[in-house]
């Protein structure tokens, strides 16, 4: 009987530890949850420059804070001293679109005058199914958009004081917790491993699976999208296109959408210039964007992220989407990584029950 009562009482004791154990990493996720993408990023900056900091820690004899100041020092000046110049240039030619748009030295509703009357009669007659064959209509919603845009503008040029000071606390965060996550790393993979209740085997499994695809992830989608976005802007500005810093920006963030992304930009502007006369320059735009820029989606991202995760392109690319989808720029990170977890686990389900003859 006092047997009993001991079993019961230690099976009454787990369950609660585990209660608790759930409910305060609830609570904890809770709390961190407002800095995910702080953590999510510092996390990432670790993983990807580790191989450096240690490379540092030999010729350093060992000292873990100085090649961790010295790995930090490499980030800021690859990745974060370069990004902050792009976004200054940006500003700036932001700021001079805007001037124009302004003072109508750049007058898209002239340009969209233009394209409407250069349409052929097939598509203006879908167009007038839609109620949309009437110019002063569409020219209406394009003047409502505008104005729309300007007041979103002016706003946040007000409060870019208060956007500026947020990012720079985030960097700043992201940047100190990618500091501990460099030099400490390996004391919290070892903590982690030991917290989970799986076999060796099954957890270097996960862990190198992990760590593979945050890698191919990062670098091939963040390479894959600078160049499309680069090759895009030498076009357009060879092209004489208005803003050609900002059409290339916008194709580098599209171009993290597999497929699809860069070709939202430049597919545009070419029947733009078809529509208006500007011929040879839209077949020109048209081939380069098919053989150049297209080439290097088609070649590179299966090459520098499918081969590495070992996934299928489709499930890279649908978990891409539906990573954005959910969590905007993040997702194009989460949502591989989540479906290459998803393939491990069930791997190492499918295996662990076939061992026990199930």
């Amino acid at each position: 009987m006092n047997s009993f009562d001991k079993n019961g009482s230690e099976y009454l004791e787990k369950r609660a530890i585990l209660l608790l154990l759930v409910a305060v990493s609830l609570a904890f996720g809770w709390i961190l949850l407002p800095f995910y993408g702080v953590i999510l990023w510092g996390a990432i900056i670790a993983l990807l420059f580790t191989p450096v900091y240690r490379r540092l820690l030999t010729w350093l004899n060992q000292r873990r804070t100085p090649a961790a100041l010295l790995t930090l020092l490499l980030v800021l000046l690859i990745v974060i001293l370069p990004f902050a110049l792009i976004t200054a240039s940006l500003a700036r030619e932001a700021a001079v679109v805007y001037e124009q748009l302004q003072s109508g030295e750049l007058n898209p509703a002239r340009c969209f005058r233009g394209v409407f009357n250069a349409l052929p009669d097939w598509v203006t007659a879908l167009l007038d199914r839609f109620g949309l064959v009437n110019f002063s209509t569409l020219q209406r919603r394009l003047s409502a958009a505008l104005v729309a845009a300007s007041q979103f503008f002016a706003t946040q040029a007000l409060s870019i004081g208060q956007i500026t000071f947020g990012f720079v606390a985030h960097l700043f965060i992201t940047l100190y917790l990618a500091f501990f996550l460099i030099r400490d790393g390996d004391a919290v993979v070892n903590a982690v491993w030991r917290a989970i209740p799986l076999m060796p085997a099954h957890k270097q499994e996960l862990f190198e699976k992990f760590a593979t695809v945050i890698r191919a992830t990062v670098k091939g989608n963040l390479l894959v999208a600078a160049i499309q976005g680069a090759l895009g802007g030498v076009a357009f500005w060879f092209l004489e296109v208005p803003g050609a810093l900002l059409w290339a920006v916008l194709m580098a963030f599209l171009s993290l959408l597999p497929a699809v992304g860069a070709g939202l930009v430049w597919l545009p502007v070419a029947i733009y210039f078809f529509v208006t006369g500007a011929i040879w320059q839209s077949i020109a735009l048209t081939a380069y964007g098919v053989l150049v820029i297209g080439l290097v989606d088609n070649l590179l991202r299966p090459l520098l992220v499918g081969k590495d995760t070992r996934m299928p392109d489709y499930v890279v690319m649908m978990t891409t989407l539906g990573g954005m989808a959910v969590l905007g720029i993040n997702g194009f990170v989460v949502g591989p990584a989540i479906a290459a977890m998803f393939i491990a686990v069930w791997h190492i389900y499918t295996t662990t029950r076939m061992g026990q003859g199930g």
